[in-house]
């Protein structure tokens, strides 16, 4: 098996002026023509479960109210995989180009969590028309929009 060296590129500041992505200095010319993008795909490091034991859990029990008994990680979002990678597609307010600033609608990630990626969110690419879900999640929203009203606390068995 081969290990691979990744490098944060920045980190989530979240205060009570918004949600923040703070890029290292070094990477500020990477932001160059990302104007004009109105939502932003982030990859980050689920730095708070990143430990031996939860890399090796494979399974969990019934994550959500109406899904099966037993899931495989891969059929979940849940911070505890071999691997703790995350992405998640924000909305993005404004870019200080100058001090390497994006301000975002959203993140489900904590305050100091080391963002490893971004990448412009493209329909062409991130978007798939008509997608198939489990039936037991087949009532939650069909977009980014109308998840920020759902309330997700229903969903959930944690």
């Amino acid at each position: 098996m081969q290990n691979f060296e990744i490098t944060p590129i920045g980190k989530i500041n979240q205060n009570d002026d918004g949600m923040f992505i703070e890029l290292e200095t070094r990477y500020i010319p990477a932001l160059q023509g990302l104007d004009g993008f109105s939502h932003i795909n982030v990859i980050w490091w689920f730095s708070d479960f990143d430990n031996e034991e939860t890399r090796n859990i494979l399974e969990t029990n019934q994550p959500y109210k109406n899904s099966p008994q037993v899931m495989g990680i891969f059929a979940t979002r849940s911070p505890i995989r071999p691997n703790p990678l995350a992405l998640t597609t924000a909305q993005v307010i404004g870019i200080d180009y100058a001090k390497g600033i994006l301000q975002i609608a959203y993140i489900d990630a904590n305050n100091g969590t080391p963002v490893l990626d971004i990448k412009p969110y493209t329909p062409s690419l991130d978007r798939a028309e008509t997608p198939s879900v489990p039936q037991w999640c087949s009532h939650w929203p069909k977009s980014l929009d109308e998840s920020e009203d759902f309330n997700w606390e229903n969903e959930f068995n944690f």
